[in-house]
This record gives C-alpha cells, sequence and structure tokens, in this order.
C-alpha cells in the first residue's frame, strides 16, 4: 500500500444539473480525488473531516485518497478474527509444537477480550474450546460438537475489535489477563513471556494488514518477570545415583528392563527425550570394545494427533536449532555401547530399526516412561530426597551428565557440541553446576601473574654506603 503526506484540498465545485451537486476536491501525491454531496453542509462537513486528519499528520493511501484511518475502518475485524487470521496464515510447515503454543497464547486472552461477559459459558471451557478448536487449523474441516459451536459463537459475538488496541487500557487487559492463570494463580515468568513473544508477533502481523498503524504492546510500561535459565544444582544426580537409578529402572518390570538403555541415552549422550524415542539401530556405532557413536538427525516431540500434520501424535522434526537435514555426531563411552548392544540382543528393533519401542511397537510415550521413573526414584533415593528436585524428571539425566562433562575439564565448545547447544546458551544453563572452578581458574591466573612477574626487569639493588 502506497501512501502519502502531500495532501492538497481545493474549493468546493458546485453543479446544480447533479443529484449531488457539491463536490470536495483534493489531491493526494498529485493524484486528484472527490467525493460529491447533496447539501453544502455534507460538503464542508467532510472536507474537515479529510484536513483533520493531513493536518494530524496522518497518511493518506495513493491509490484511494483516503487517510489510513478510515481504511482501516473498513476493514476492521475482531481479535478473534485476526487470531484466526493468523494461525491460518502462517499453519503450513510449522512445528505441531509451535502450533500449539500459539493456540494457547491467543486461548489465554482470548475469552478475556470481550466486549461483555453477559452469558458466556463457563470459562474453562471456553479457553478448552478456543485451543481445540478455534486455533487449531487442522480441526477446521471438522464439524464441532454443538457446545463448542455455541461457546466459539458467543466469543465471536463479543469479541473486541483490534481496532480497540489503540487504547492503552485494552492492551493493559491484554497483558494482565497474560499474568495468571484459569485459577487465578500468577502464571510462570518463562510462559508469561514465551505468550507475550507471540502476541507481539500476532501484532506485527496486524500492522503489516493494516489493521494497526502500529504495534501497541511497546507503547504499555511493562516490567518483564525475572527468568531463571540456569539449571538448578538441586536437579543433579552425581554418578552413582545415576548409575543406581538405571539399576533400579531395570527391576521395574519388563517395561522398565525395556526403557533402562532409554534412560541410559539420556544420561550417557545427553540426549533429549525426543531425540531417542525416534533412536534407530541405522545410526548407531556400537563396537565390541571402546567408545562408540550415535549420529542424531530427529526429533519426534509428542504433540498429539490433532496438531500434527500425518494425523501421528508424534511431530517428525529435524534436530532442535539445526538445519533441516543437519546431523549431530554424539560419541557415547563403552558404559552406554554395552547398554545399547545388551539391548538390541535382547529386544531387537522395530520395523523400522528403532531401539525403543511400546508393546505394540508404537513410539514410546512421556506418559509410560515417567511412571518407570518415578518408581526408580522412589526406590533409589531417601524420602527426604524425594521431597526435592533431585532428578525429578528424566531430562534431569541430561543436565547430569553435561554438568559431569563440564566440570570433568572438556572444552564447552565440544560439550556444546554433543549436547546440541551454542557454547553461550551451554555456559548460561549450567552456570551454576559448575563446581570447583574458582579454585581452578584461581590457580591459573597465579601461575600467568607468576610467569608474568618473572618476566619484569628486576630494580638495582642499592650501592652498599659501606661503614
Amino acid at each position: 500500500m502506497a501512501t502519502s503526506y502531500k495532501v492538497q484540498f481545493w474549493e468546493h465545485r458546485h453543479r446544480p444539473d447533479r443529484k449531488k451537486p457539491y463536490m470536495v476536491r483534493w489531491t493526494v501525491a498529485g493524484r486528484e480525488f472527490s467525493e460529491s454531496f447533496l447539501t453544502k453542509t455534507q460538503a464542508d462537513g467532510r472536507k474537515a473531516e479529510l484536513i483533520t486528519a493531513a493536518r494530524a499528520g496522518e497518511p493518506f493511501d495513493v491509490d484511494r485518497g483516503l487517510p489510513l484511518s478510515e481504511l482501516r475502518k473498513e476493514k476492521q475485524i475482531t481479535w478473534y478474527q485476526l487470531g484466526r487470521n493468523y494461525v491460518e496464515k502462517r499453519w503450513m510447515g510449522a512445528p505441531a509444537k509451535t502450533r500449539t503454543t500459539w493456540a494457547d497464547a491467543l486461548a489465554t486472552v482470548t475469552f478475556e477480550l470481550v466486549k461483555s461477559k453477559a452469558g458466556m459459558p463457563d470459562k474453562r471451557f471456553v479457553r478448552r474450546a478456543l485451543y481445540s478448536w478455534a486455533f487449531n487449523v487442522n480441526q477446521w474441516s471438522e464439524e464441532p460438537p454443538a457446545e463448542v459451536e455455541r461457546a466459539l459463537a458467543w466469543v465471536a459475538k463479543n469479541s473486541l475489535p483490534v481496532s480497540a488496541f489503540e487504547e492503552p487500557k485494552t492492551v493493559r487487559r491484554l497483558l494482565d489477563a497474560l499474568a495468571v492463570k484459569l485459577d487465578g494463580k500468577p502464571a510462570a515468568p518463562t510462559v508469561r513471556l514465551r505468550k507475550r513473544r507471540i502476541l507481539n508477533h500476532i501484532f506485527g502481523y496486524a500492522v503489516e494488514e493494516g489493521l494497526l498503524v502500529a504495534n501497541p504492546l511497546p507503547l504499555v510500561q511493562w516490567q518483564p518477570p525475572e527468568v531463571e535459565e540456569a539449571v538448578d544444582p538441586g536437579v543433579v544426580v552425581n554418578p552413582e545415583q545415576a548409575a543406581s537409578l538405571l539399576e533400579a529402572v531395570g527391576r521395574q518390570g519388563r517395561r522398565g528392563a525395556h526403557l533402562v538403555g532409554f534412560f541410559a541415552c539420556i544420561y550417557y549422550a545427553w540426549m533429549r527425550p525426543a531425540e531417542v524415542v525416534n533412536l534407530k539401530i541405522q545410526r548407531c556405532q556400537l563396537p565390541a570394545e571402546g567408545w562408540g557413536k550415535l549420529v542424531l538427525d530427529e526429533t519426534r516431540p509428542r504433540v498429539g494427533s490433532s496438531w500434527t500434520d500425518d494425523g501421528e501424535p508424534h511431530d517428525k522434526r529435524g534436530l532442535k536449532h539445526r538445519a533441516a537435514k543437519a546431523t549431530r555426531p554424539v560419541p557415547i563411552p563403552p558404559e552406554l555401547v554395552a547398554i545399547l548392544r545388551t539391548h538390541i540382543e535382547t529386544y531387537g528393533t522395530a520395523a523400522d530399526g528403532r531401539l525403543f519401542r511400546t508393546s505394540r511397537g508404537g513410539m514410546v510415550q512421556e506418559s509410560g516412561y515417567g511412571v518407570v521413573w518415578k518408581r526408580a526414584r522412589t526406590e533409589v533415593l531417601s524420602p527426604a530426597d524425594c521431597e526435592t528436585p533431585l532428578g525429578k524428571r528424566p531430562y534431569d539425566l541430561r543436565h547430569a551428565g553435561v554438568s559431569l562433562a563440564l566440570n570433568s575439564g572438556v572444552d564447552p565448545t565440544e560439550v556444546a557440541r554433543r549436547a546440541g547447544h551454542s557454547v553461550v546458551v551451554l555456559l548460561r544453563v549450567y552456570a551454576k553446576c559448575l563446581h570447583g572452578t574458582e579454585d581452578y581458574s584461581n590457580a591459573l591466573i597465579s601461575q600467568g601473574l607468576a610467569r608474568r612477574s618473572s618476566a619484569l626487569p628486576r630494580p638495582a639493588a642499592p650501592p652498599d654506603p659501606g661503614p
């Protein structure tokens, strides 16, 4: 859309032979425009509107000759419709997990951004309908249940227009909605920041579509919550505890015995669970002796079949923070090589080569391995330790493995490569897990100072004054 601030107005033209004899005339960037009215009073009023917009510094559209504010009103839509337009535009090719974050952010605020809550269905039901149906493009071809359809019809009817966000108080309502959960308790700082980033992008889309002049979020004072990115050392198990936990996993029946290698991959190879579920024998180098190697090339996070393109519950993506077809070779110690060789000899592989699978051959799910891990943790840790976050999640095994490598003196660049991080992120995330580095660093500095001091010229000794 081409715009211009070069607007000039001419005197009215009076044409008595016309049905609307009074013509308002003006130019935008040299192009002539006009509108006709029945009376001179109407023409004067219209000209005053246009002059007011021009004097306020508002740009005019070169093709239609109108202030942008008028064009925005012509195409005005509700916040609810804006959200649906946004997810539809970006849906194709987006990771399924990303789609759920869009829907979550939009569902959190949309049922609060309404003209009135009179006749509003239960807010939990409305939010669920928004998340599962309104902002899930895959569901749009399906007929929603009658109660869902009624809830969404209520939202569509009562949703605020996008133009309402030109008022700071409306933006404040949105930010307040982000700050709390459905039960009224404060939302986690990381959740608030993530949702605000998404909504910031949605407002950028509104500007791009000509629905707003500028993104309104930066115009409202907002203090971002403090977010702790570093891993809590309290979750990191030591090598002895890790070994005991893996042994306890093997004692949790047939399912547990099958998952020993699964958890071992997280600990020894620093793999994310979504990477382990799709580990295939074709990507494993497992020699009879010494170190082996895993070549990772894919992640399969569980998102839900309604969010993926193929209807499978696990999305199929490349490695996190990597190009689509990038790989990550990870050397693995003899301990993990032995565990995986035993696993393959005992259980074989799935038809596609996957090492780990359910009894029916499907992808291992968090609901399954989470139960096994919880039982093993209860068996190994004391009741007091079970009340702490120590090794509470299987993912904490990855933190333990990375922390062990850093504290063993492995080059952070190599640790970052194997873990699939950047060095900056690695050191920021694991800053609190580095133990004993202060004394080591002090020793290195002392060595450097000693070398520097020995190279400095010594002052000459003063002459002996004699007796």
